[in-house]
């Protein structure tokens, strides 16, 4: 199902407040108003943030852009806690080391007083919008805002302008073993694939397969069920239901992102039952305003 991004101010204005969604909204744009020049060996980057992979290329080349025509949009900083007359990055890092590149001594900043949680989400706005994120540095930052800071993933997804399934679905990669998500960095696995491994018994020899022979998101999902190990029925139990047709399917996922849960769709002979299933209760209170609100 396709999901549209809502906008940047919507977002950190749930969060964040209107003031400080509008000073967002002008730097997100380029805005130099308020900016000043920075000896660059005076602004940090920011430990917390969620990015951590920076491929060379795309710095390099962003270097030689910064060569002939500077760098257009300043970064977005807040004064270094601890160290007067420093600046620790809040949004821009790729930019910043584009610069060390490119050799300048100065930079543009815009000064801002933020607190932690305000930089943490922040720093994933704009990495999640430009799309800068892999599956398992976006997961990260979602899972620190929930852990750190509290927020449901209501409103988690509200800040980045996502639905909730998708931010519930992208914390779901979390419970894969280490090699996966090593594979999904790398970019050799798609968040797809790799949500389609969640919960198997055989997740990294499967994942390992998947790689070698180049499978599609459908081809994983076929290869999980057939090697997932047989239930014992119990006597009496009646006999396992037929595998799905791709509309059902389909109609299964499409229900599951308006509702925010798992659903299965049971029909025989155009009769059936439609069965949700819930983890949390904050996502069977979820569940249940979707429904009030659909009424």
């Amino acid at each position: 199902m396709a999901e549209g991004r809502r906008g940047l101010g919507r977002g950190l204005s749930a969060l964040l407040g209107e003031a400080d969604a509008a000073e967002q909204a002008d730097a997100a744009v380029g805005e130099a108003a308020g900016a000043k020049e920075v000896p660059i060996e005076l602004v940090r980057a920011n430990p917390e943030q969620p990015r951590r992979t920076f491929v060379r290329e795309e710095i390099d080349s962003l270097a030689a852009s910064i060569r002939e025509k500077g760098i257009l949009q300043p970064i977005l900083t807040r004064p270094m806690p601890g160290a007067p007359g420093e600046y620790q990055i809040v949004a821009g890092e790729r930019r910043w080391r584009a610069a060390q590149v490119a050799g300048l001594r100065t930079v543009p900043v815009l000064v801002r007083q933020f607190d932690d949680r305000q930089v943490l989400e922040i720093a994933i706005v704009e990495n999640v919008q430009r799309t800068d994120l892999n599956p398992f540095e976006e997961a990260l930052g979602y899972k620190a805002l929930i852990d750190k800071f509290g927020h449901t993933q209501e409103a988690v997804a509200e800040a980045v302008g996502k639905s909730r399934p998708h931010v519930a679905n992208a914390l779901r990669l979390l419970t894969l073993p280490q090699p996966i998500l090593t594979m999904l960095v790398e970019g050799e696995l798609t968040a797809g694939h790799a949500r389609t491994l969640v919960g198997s018994e055989k997740a990294v020899e499967l994942a390992r397969m998947v790689v070698r022979d180049g499978l599609s998101v459908r081809q994983t999902e076929a290869l999980v069920k057939a090697t997932a190990e047989p239930k014992l029925a119990k006597p009496g139990a009646s006999r396992p239901a037929a595998v799905k047709d791709h509309d059902t399917s389909a109609l299964e996922s499409d229900l599951a992102d308006i509702l925010g849960v798992e659903v299965e769709i049971r029909d025989a002979g155009g009769k059936g039952e439609v069965r949700l299933r819930y983890a949390t209760l904050e996502q069977l209170d979820d569940l249940c305003r979707r429904l009030t609100r659909a009424g």
